[in-house]
């Protein structure tokens, strides 16, 4: 999943990236409002993460134009200011959620965890397909009990997948939640991570579960329920 964290202290920012990263998210970082408000409208993220004092542009500004620019990502929004209006005032100009500084970097990560579940209309941190089961919290997927051994980027494609079953992704959508901006894409790669992927799923027991959609990209399709 692909966050976007704007916050202009940057020790904090590089900590709080190199955290999410090792949480295995593909994490955006910018240090002003202006920056968030430019990349949040040009690209798509699963969440956002938004420091509400920043640099030519507050949070909140930043928060209510991209409101009414139609982003609809999640965001959370960093304060320091702790008093129940300042709060208010941020769940108004359209947070999802805040947390007060200093925050424990785990609660930060349980909340973007929830607000990215949320987005993908999931109630928990467990989601099962059959017989496959993805725990959302540490990363892993299992099969029937048995743990599957995927790569960090194997695992965000079947997330994905398991998350949006029924919808083509193209190779290029794909990338975007793979690689932040400052990152080297290759559209091929994306390919060898499914055709890995398919493999380790069929091993397991589980073939066909990812389609080919010709010219359009990938597809994931659940098993059909037998009554």
């Amino acid at each position: 999943m692909r966050l976007l964290l704007a916050e202009d202290t940057v020790s904090l920012a590089r900590s709080l990236a190199a955290g999410l990263t090792e949480e295995g998210y593909t994490v955006d970082v910018v240090g002003d409002g202006e920056s968030a408000l430019h990349l949040a409208t040009e690209l798509h993220f699963d969440a956002i993460i938004l420091d509400r004092m920043m640099p030519r542009m507050d949070g909140i500004t930043a928060l209510r134009a991209l409101r009414k620019k139609g982003v609809k990502s999640p965001v959370l929004l960093l304060t320091a200011l702790g008093e129940v209006q300042d709060r208010v005032d941020g769940l108004d100009a359209g947070a999802d959620d805040y947390l007060v500084k200093p925050f424990a970097f785990a609660e930060l990560v349980a909340r973007v965890r929830a607000l990215v579940r949320r987005e993908f209309g999931q109630t928990s941190n467990t989601v099962a397909v059959g017989t496959l089961v993805l725990d959302l919290g540490s990363h892993c997927a299992s099969v029937g009990g048995h743990a599957l051994e995927l790569t960090s980027r194997e695992y965000t494609v079947l997330e994905l997948f398991v998350m949006k079953p029924g919808v083509t992704w193209s190779r290029s959508q794909l990338a975007e939640h793979l690689y932040n901006e400052e990152a080297e894409r290759d559209s091929n790669v994306i390919d060898v991570f499914v055709a890995r992927l398919r493999k380790k799923l069929e091993a397991a027991g589980l073939p066909g579960l990812i389609s080919t959609q010709r010219g359009l990209g990938y597809r994931f399709e659940p098993p059909a329920v037998t009554p």
